[in-house]
């Protein structure tokens, strides 16, 4: 028993040696890295002959739409039905899949599931993956975490399912299963070219059946996964954290305020709204509301909106999903700090203080820097495609398109289509950056190996990013 103890160590002590040649010295190095390892693989996968209908996809277009899935945005340069084979459609479901819930969640679980002991070091990565607050909660929370997702998946696959195999026969259960996990997901992929390409579910304008799913698969997927933990605990504990509440209150805002201004903006345009039904609209709006902030998925033409609507689901996009879920932007949690803070100092208070809780500057400093970076990323990519695509495209609609591609959102108002390969490569950092965090990418090129040690949060303080 001694000797095959010193021959663990000794393993751990190579691999830990191969991981600082390899500059992986940080939870965050590693999850950064798993994610562009997979990418590479899905990018290989995607020019298979074998994955596309007719011929090969060339290496870019493979890799843009590998990055996309991978980092569950949505936004393609190749229409998914149209383009790929339901091998090439599988692989696109398993990059979306092994990207919403995090390469190193995914393995951590089925390490744990073959009774592998975990050290320090792998819990230290695992609470980084999955958000737990501590080291303590990692193990269990990973499965959680897992079991929500295959729970919430199944669910939404078995209602999709009696709309859509009634529609399409036997076919109709790969859609149901590929849509209710790109909606889980927030990816915003579909298989709806059929009826024509980029044409996302806008043939279901009006089926309240078929929206009302995946409204309730989107927002299962973009509340976090330690919100759902939290509210499935709310029978033993009777109360919810600060951070439960702070997303759960600013979610709501942001769906109906979100869902109200496009109704209103839009309730009289004739290529969106305008033809349909009051409840149709109503409905088309807070579909449109919710899937902004996260899931890429659109019911009504996004390129004929006007001018404000466009700009007002820029900043929804922007915003993103919660901490800990299956959605990017800079996060609603950092976006509550920073308004907080605004309404704190308005009223004359010296920090920000939520719900009679203080708020540490740094975690203030923290969401600034974060919304900083993502203004800075978005203006920047904005710029550059408005000005190599300036012909065909908007100031309005390149940074709609930026923003949608930071927040990995997916929605388009048809800029994709027209990007050049420089573009394209610029996107893909842009959407990598929105899935891993401006924070976690900026660490995860700097940090030394003692810089990010988490610790046991104080009362009062919210997670953000």
């Amino acid at each position: 028993m001694e000797k095959i103890k010193n021959i663990r160590k000794r393993l751990r002590h190579q691999r830990s040696v191969r991981r600082r040649k390899l500059g992986l010295s940080t939870p965050t190095q590693i999850i950064c890295v798993s994610f562009i390892i997979v990418i590479a693989l899905g990018t290989l996968l995607l020019t298979l002959p074998i994955a596309s209908r007719h011929g090969r996809l060339d290496v870019l277009n493979a890799m843009f739409t590998a990055t996309s899935a991978t980092c569950v945005t949505g936004l393609v340069v190749r229409d998914t039905w149209t383009q790929f084979t339901w091998f090439g459609q599988a692989v696109v479901l398993l990059l979306i899949q092994v990207g919403g819930l995090g390469l190193v969640t995914l393995t951590s679980f089925f390490a744990l599931a073959m009774r592998r002991r975990m050290g320090f070091r792998d819990l230290r990565l695992l609470g980084e993956s999955v958000s737990a607050d501590g080291y303590d909660q990692a193990k269990s929370v990973l499965k959680i975490v897992v079991g929500l997702a295959a729970m919430f998946e199944g669910i939404g696959i078995l209602l999709l399912m009696f709309a859509f195999v009634p529609q399409f026969g036997l076919e109709g259960v790969w859609i149901s299963v590929f849509t209710a996990i790109s909606a889980f997901c927030n990816a915003g992929f579909d298989l709806f070219g059929r009826f024509g390409a980029y044409s996302s579910l806008v043939p279901y304008v009006n089926n309240y059946y078929v929206q009302a799913v995946i409204i309730f698969m989107i927002i299962s997927g973009g509340l976090g996964f330690m919100v759902w933990v939290e509210l499935c605990q709310w029978y033993q504990k009777r109360r919810l954290s600060l951070h439960a509440k702070v997303v759960l209150s600013f979610s709501v805002i942001l769906w109906l305020g979100g869902a109200l201004g496009l109704g209103l903006m839009e309730w009289n345009n004739p290529a969106t709204l305008g033809g349909l039904s009051v409840p149709g609209k109503v409905m088309a709006s807070l579909f449109q509301s919710v899937s902004t902030r996260t899931a890429g998925m659109n019911t009504v033409d996004l390129a004929s909106c006007g001018t404000l609507s466009k700009l007002l689901m820029s900043v929804l996009q922007f915003i993103g999903a919660a901490p800990g879920s299956t959605g990017g932007g800079v996060k609603v949690t950092t976006f509550a700090v920073i308004i907080l803070t605004i309404r704190s100092v308005a009223q004359g208070r010296d920090d920000c203080v939520i719900a009679d809780h203080h708020i540490e500057s740094k975690t203030v400093y923290r969401a600034l820097t974060i919304i900083v970076l993502g203004a800075v990323a978005v203006i920047g990519s904005a710029i550059v495609v408005y000005y190599n695509t300036s012909d065909a495209v908007s100031v309005v609609d390149a940074i709609f398109e930026s923003c949608s591609a930071f927040g990995t959102v997916g929605l388009s108002v048809g800029v994709t289509s027209q990007l050049n390969n420089g573009a394209k490569i610029l996107y893909m950092l842009v959407m990598f950056m929105g899935r891993v965090g401006p924070v976690a990418f900026a660490m995860s090129l700097t940090a030394k190996p003692d810089d990010n040690k988490r610790k046991i949060m104080p009362v009062g303080h919210i997670n953000v990013g």
